[in-house]
């Protein structure tokens, strides 16, 4: 018997487990605030009662959608179980724009499904060297007070508001910093622990020698540990910064829509949250 459900929070668990057997180093808490972002936005395939295929389709309001975390466990591959899942996924989506990011061998598919390239990302990984990104003491730790403020940013650099995700994200967060000028919140970045060191994400700041100063504070915090970031390919500057840093550029994804592509101040996106949720 075949049926496709919504996932519980075990089976997101299990799905992230998925993610990481992939060779996707998901972050060891990701879970818990995927979950939170759309509690009804994770399903599963299952037959004679185990999952063999799921899917993340997080509606994060009536206008915008997120797919990602498409697998079907290998050894139930070729047998149509993804194309169902993937089918449901983007039925519970319905008419909102959705967003994904796509490896380059998938990208052609996507285009034929409706999907259109906006920006390219790459990976960029290592252990930052220290003293060569500027002025890391520019930052400083997260504090609650600044919640709202972070919340403000978050929502002219994404595309939806996600208050209660981004709470549930920085509960988890092994660091968190913040920069504050003149009394006003310009930028902010995360990084939590995965399978593989650390991925810093979101990294979002009003300039690219901000977002400099965020990331030296978060490797100062991790102490020599490797990262990965998901950047932009527009943000020369900051690439530039990266490479003399000592990270160097992996694999790439490029960030596609379907529908209408959603108005936010992309030269504020330094770092995107993840590959899987946007």
């Amino acid at each position: 018997m075949n049926d496709i459900r919504v996932l519980d929070l075990d089976e997101i668990r299990q799905l992230v487990g998925w993610a990481g057997e992939e060779g996707w180093n998901p972050g060891h808490g990701d879970a818990v605030p995927f979950q939170v972002a759309d509690p009804d936005g994770f399903f599963g395939l299952f037959v004679d009662g185990r999952m063999v295929s799921a899917i993340s389709a997080v509606a994060y309001d009536d206008a915008f959608g997120f797919i990602g975390l498409y697998i079907t466990r290998p050894d139930m591959r070729g047998k149509g179980y993804g194309a169902k899942v993937w089918d449901h996924g983007m039925a519970y989506l319905g008419n909102r724009t959705i967003g994904l990011d796509g490896v380059p061998e998938q990208q052609e598919n996507y285009g034929r499904m409706g999907f259109v390239t906006d920006y390219g990302t790459a990976r960029w990984s290592g252990m930052v060297k220290p003293g060569c990104l500027a002025e890391a003491s520019a930052s400083r730790s997260f504090e609650t007070d600044d919640f709202d403020a972070v919340v403000q940013l978050d929502r002219d650099c994404f595309m939806a508001s996600r208050r209660d995700f981004l709470r549930a994200w920085l509960a988890q967060a092994q660091s968190a910093r913040v920069v504050v000028t003149d009394g006003r919140l310009v930028g902010f970045g995360t990084a939590r622990r995965c399978i593989d060191g650390y991925k810093v994400g979101p990294l979002f700041a009003r300039s690219p020698d901000i977002a400099c100063s965020l990331l030296g504070g978060i490797a100062d915090d991790l102490a020599g540990s490797r990262i990965d970031i998901d950047c932009p390919l527009s943000q020369t500057r900051f690439i530039a910064a990266l490479e003399t840093a000592g990270l160097s550029r992996g694999f790439e994804t490029a960030r596609m829509f379907r529908g209408a592509v959603p108005v936010i101040d992309g030269g504020c996106v330094f770092g995107v949250t993840s590959l899987e949720l946007g």
